[in-house]
């Protein structure tokens, strides 16, 4: 096989030896929990891994962002999909142990407690090579950590798991996904608001409760405060026609209908606050938004004090320190999902995962209400999307997903791609010393459907 080395920028090079040089099985770049889901099942099996965190701190949009409002794939009786590690998750989410940010976060430590994670550093220069056949592979990378001190890596595969493309934007030879601006009808790429997560305490959650629901009827609540409102002993959902009178004191912003998480003691954390343009690759762009977020939650916080039962005496309870990023630049994969394949349930001879939720592309400065295009069942997501098109050693993870912009308003919820995630680790592990991912059959995932299955209780080959 011949090799052509193609170097992208320039660094210097780390003295052999040192601490982070040296060659891996996986190198994952990121910390978001589906990421880590890989990299743990990975490690499990015997390879050699290593993650690198561009961001301070490890945890992305579950720890630092606190999005602990989980979404839950449904079937079509409404009983849950959830597959895997998160199935673990959701049962103690759902029976109130997991719920708030400690919670969570002890949750994620003891995943990846044992692993090799490095927060902090910066990559400066990538090295690709060109097989003869054509695709180019990834050869390693170099970063600087804290301190500045320079490493070299090297890795047989390489997992884009950040929010802002920390890795595949150095990458030469990809190419965007359009995004929302093909349903804009516009020629500027667009994105889906991102949300700054609201902290309240003293909450009177009994108060909430009995007021909204002990109402004479469901059509009179939703009369009054909007479409499927609805509050229960855990969540609430919905307030969308009290949140639209609410007029934030800045621009490229919106408070839309609350997603509302009861974690007990009175403290409720609330998916509700939209920014709009965060651009996550600038670190300037999300200080900003964070700015923003935090002086525009006492104003919510006295809106909320007026207008809903049990928030009457209540204050806030600090301010998450990052956000929930729902959508940036994707690139394309080895198979592009699509609305089709959504809608119609595909079911994909390389499925790593089935997903199922309702196709929901929130908002932007054109669209700012969003669109709901449709309650899939249940579809499988081929191993294919997770796999960068031209190169034969990066996935992407998470909701780097290659998807069409409006198959991404359901794939990209956490559930249906961290089982994605979990599933490809197995495969690494069993599969990446016998032959390249891209190289596996219709066969080979005869066997890997049936040891998923008997091995770890995972059937992604769900009708």
């Amino acid at each position: 096989m011949v090799m052509i080395i193609a170097c992208i920028a320039t660094a210097s090079m780390p003295v052999s030896g040192a601490e982070g040089y040296g060659r891996y099985d996986v190198v994952v770049i990121g910390s978001e929990l589906q990421g880590i889901l890989l990299a743990r099942e990975a490690r499990h099996l015997g390879l050699r891994v290593l993650i690198l965190d561009p961001r301070s701190k490890p945890g992305g949009e579950l720890i630092q962002g606190e999005m602990l409002f989980l979404d839950e794939p449904l079937n079509k009786e409404r009983k849950s999909i959830v597959q895997g590690e998160m199935k673990n998750l959701f049962e103690q989410y759902n029976q109130g142990t997991i719920r708030d940010r400690n919670e969570f976060r002890k949750y994620y430590n003891k995943l990846i407690q044992g692993m090799s994670l490095k927060s902090g550093i910066t990559i400066r220069h990538v090295e690709e090579t060109v097989a003869a056949g054509g695709n180019r592979i990834l050869k390693s990378l170099t970063y600087t950590d804290r301190d500045q001190k320079t490493y070299k890596v090297e890795a047989d595969y390489w997992i884009e798991n950040t929010d802002f493309n920390a890795l595949t934007g150095r990458l030469r030879h990809k190419k965007r996904i359009p995004g929302m601006e093909t349903v804009e009808n516009s020629n500027k790429p667009d994105y889906m608001g991102a949300t700054y997560m609201l902290k309240f305490k003293n909450v009177n959650w009994k108060r909430l409760h009995q007021d909204i629901m002990g109402s004479d009827s469901l059509s009179n609540v939703e009369r009054w405060y909007g479409p499927h409102t609805y509050v229960d002993w855990n969540f609430g959902v919905g307030f969308s026609n009290v949140m639209a009178k609410y007029e934030p004191a800045g621009r490229l912003m919106r408070l839309r209908g609350l997603n509302m998480v009861n974690q007990g003691n009175g403290r409720v954390i609330v998916n509700g606050l939209i920014l709009y343009n965060v651009d996550p690759s600038r670190g300037k762009s999300v200080r900003e938004a964070l700015r923003k977020g935090r002086a525009e939650a006492p104003r919510i916080l006295e809106y909320l004090r007026a207008r809903l039962p049990g928030f009457e005496n209540a204050e806030l309870n600090g301010y998450p320190r990052y956000l929930y990023i729902r959508d940036f630049n994707r690139y394309e994969t080895e198979y592009v999902l699509t609305y089709e394949d959504v809608m119609n349930g595909k079911i994909f001879w390389d499925n790593v995962s089935i997903g199922a939720y309702p196709v929901d592309l929130q908002g932007t400065v054109h669209i700012p209400h969003g669109i709901h295009l449709g309650v899939p069942e249940p579809y499988g997501i081929p191993l294919r999307s997770f796999l960068l098109k031209n190169y034969d050693n990066v996935i992407v993870a998470g909701k780097n997903i290659g998807a069409d912009i409006r198959a991404y308003g359901s794939a990209r919820i956490m559930a249906n791609n961290a089982l994605a995630a979990q599933t490809i680790g197995i495969i690494l592990g069993l599969e990446s010393k016998k032959k390249q991912l891209k190289e596996l059959t219709p066969e080979d995932f005869e066997r890997i459907h049936l040891l998923l299955k008997t091995e770890y209780k995972i059937d992604v080959e769900l009708p």
